[in-house]
């Protein structure tokens, strides 16, 4: 028999890309330190370049195939996972705004703040400008998937479906084979520039505290979901939790709502979905469902805001998690697609400097959010299967007159 090829996940390949960073920015020269981060520059550069090329393909597609749904259960669907995803995304910003200031002590804030401006150099620079702005891109992504949704089926809708769609292919392709396996770099030359300006230790003692606070309120999420889809189906909710173990553990090991359908469908079946109904459902919320990914967003963002020492306030959040709950559709395919798909919106949190895809603050952004997406993506696919009961259950009680056996 062959043996399986041991292949290293994103996030380990992340943490020891920051180890790396780390250790180059503490013990090599300045000169080796500038390639590092020349290189980095140059990949950062590209992302820019990219980010709004990936908006108008996943968020075209995204729209464009909420036609594969049954007019009232699709409508109920959207409106439960934006809701949930926008309280999700809330509440997070209520729980770090009270809570995180207490990680930060001035002293190490201070820090921070005192080498903000001590950033490495790069040998050289490209310049590759994006063929259309972040905010262009999404319009077009709205005019072209609404337009889709209604002309599929005829001659010149399923042709220009066609082509979004082999388009999309080909941006999936250059996020598999390009952008997430260089993240690392991306990482590596970010922490080596941090180390060698001193902001890596001062932040490193805080972003654990974040960690455990972000998962914590995973898990009670996860839990007020199923409790809430509980109570309108008459069902235990504890047995709920434990039907869903399967389908988690499967989103920690793949960090993708999209690889995890499969599991979440047998999790589902087991919840006594009925199958008509799970199989629109479970699909449709690994694409349009992102509480857990809006949680861990919403939590990093105030985190870098605080230790950066940029405003923050409910009135920049809302419309920020606003945005973020339309513009993520069909974002977690890959790993780390949720954060590349906020990257050109954490302008509106951070400012339009601050909020720079390609600079350092959203760099910092990036790893933190990454190291904790397995987890983001199990909240997301636990919360897809709470919202398939409580579909089901209004689709038994309202809408079938002869409801079919699960």
């Amino acid at each position: 028999m062959d043996k399986k090829k041991f292949k290293l996940g994103l996030l380990p390949k992340l943490i020891i890309a920051i180890i790396i960073g780390i250790l180059f920015g503490q013990f090599l020269p300045e000169w080796f330190c500038r390639i590092v981060v020349t290189a980095s520059k140059i990949f950062s550069t590209f992302l820019s370049f990219v980010i709004p090329l990936m908006i108008l393909a996943y968020v075209t597609m995204g729209i464009a195939n909420l036609k594969n749904g049954a007019g009232k259960l699709l409508l109920i669907t959207v409106i439960i996972a934006y809701g949930s995803t926008l309280l999700a995304g809330s509440a997070s910003y209520f729980v770090a705004h009270n809570l995180f200031p207490s990680f930060m002590s001035p002293d190490a804030l201070e820090q921070i703040a005192a080498t903000a401006e001590n950033s490495l150099e790069t040998y050289f620079s490209l310049s590759i400008p994006p063929l259309l702005d972040t905010l262009s891109a999404v319009v077009l992504a709205f005019v072209l998937g609404l337009c889709l949704s209604t002309l599929r089926g005829k001659t010149i809708g399923d042709t220009l479906y066609n082509g979004i769609s082999d388009f999309s292919g080909i941006i999936d392709k250059v996020l598999h084979s390009v952008i997430i396996p260089l993240l690392p770099l991306y990482i590596c030359g970010t922490f080596t520039d941090m180390t060698k300006s001193g902001k890596t230790f001062a932040i490193l003692g805080i972003l654990w505290k974040v960690f455990l606070v972000v998962i914590i309120m995973h898990l009670i999420c996860i839990v007020i979901q199923f409790i809430i889809a509980g109570a309108v189906s008459k069902k235990n909710p504890f047995t709920l939790i434990k039907n869903q173990i399967p389908g988690y553990a499967t989103a920690l090991g793949t960090q993708s709502s999209a690889a995890t359908i499969p599991v979440n469908l047998q999790c589902a079946e087991a919840d006594g979905v009925s199958e008509e109904i799970r199989n629109f459902v479970v699909p449709l919320c690994a694409n349009i469902h992102m509480a857990g990914s809006m949680i861990t967003i919403t939590a990093c963002a105030t985190a870098v805001c605080l230790m950066n020492q940029l405003p923050i306030s409910i009135a920049t959040v809302v419309p920020f998690v606003m945005t973020l709950g339309i513009a993520m559709i069909a974002s977690p395919g890959a790993p780390g697609g949720s954060i590349m798909t906020a990257l050109p919106f954490l302008y509106m949190i951070f400012g339009a400097e601050a909020g720079d895809p390609s600079g350092p603050i959203c760099a910092i952004m990036v790893a933190l959010y990454i190291t904790q997406d397995s987890f983001g993506t199990a909240c997301n696919v636990s919360g897809d299967n709470a919202i398939g009961v409580i579909v089901d259950t209004i689709y038994q009680k309202f809408i079938n007159k002869n409801p079919a056996k699960s």
